[in-house]
């Protein structure tokens, strides 16, 4: 069932929900999976849905433009179990698979870049990351954990995207 909202909570008519990954890599692909369910699922006047397999600098191209913005990104840590659901401002992150590239500039120096340059970047970052088991292996379907997991990720995700907007 599709929910109609308001973003409170002074976030603006001008919001990106943004998933990063490349849905043909496994597990890789769940932010831009869960970014298009939520698309179906959360009508928020002023919200805007997108997907990239980009990172690094050019995560700063889709975001530019935007006051408030939530990135949906897959991420892999020595601890996390398959579904596990972290949240963080860019300030707090080191780890997701494509905010931050060893080839690459991190997210922070970007942002910081983008402001020096004179780029409109966003006030608000928020970013949900999914502990993934696989992301190395092409393949349409998730890995056996994150299939088993998925429906609870999507919904709690979907929560979490409203507590962050404020919305419902």
């Amino acid at each position: 069932m599709a929910t109609s909202c308001n973003p409170l909570n002074g976030y603006s008519m001008n919001t990106l929900i943004l998933g990063i990954g490349n849905e043909i890599l496994t597990d890789d692909g769940i932010g831009p999976k869960l970014v298009k369910a939520l698309q179906s699922k959360l009508r928020i006047p002023g919200v805007v849905y997108r997907t990239t397999a980009l990172g690094g600098l050019e995560t700063l191209e889709e975001i530019k433009d935007f006051d408030d913005v939530v990135v949906i990104d897959a991420i892999r840590t020595e601890k996390g179990k398959p579904g596990d659901i972290y949240t963080f401002t860019p300030e707090d992150f080191r780890e997701t698979l494509h905010l931050s590239n060893l080839h690459d500039v991190n997210f922070l120096t970007a942002l910081e870049m983008g402001r020096k340059l004179g780029i409109k970047v966003p006030r608000e970052i928020q970013i949900i990351a999914i502990e993934v088991a696989e992301d190395q292996v092409f393949s349409n379907e998730f890995s056996p954990q994150i299939k088993l997991r998925y429906t609870h990720i999507e919904e709690k995700v979907g929560s979490l995207v409203l507590r962050i907007l404020g919305s419902c």
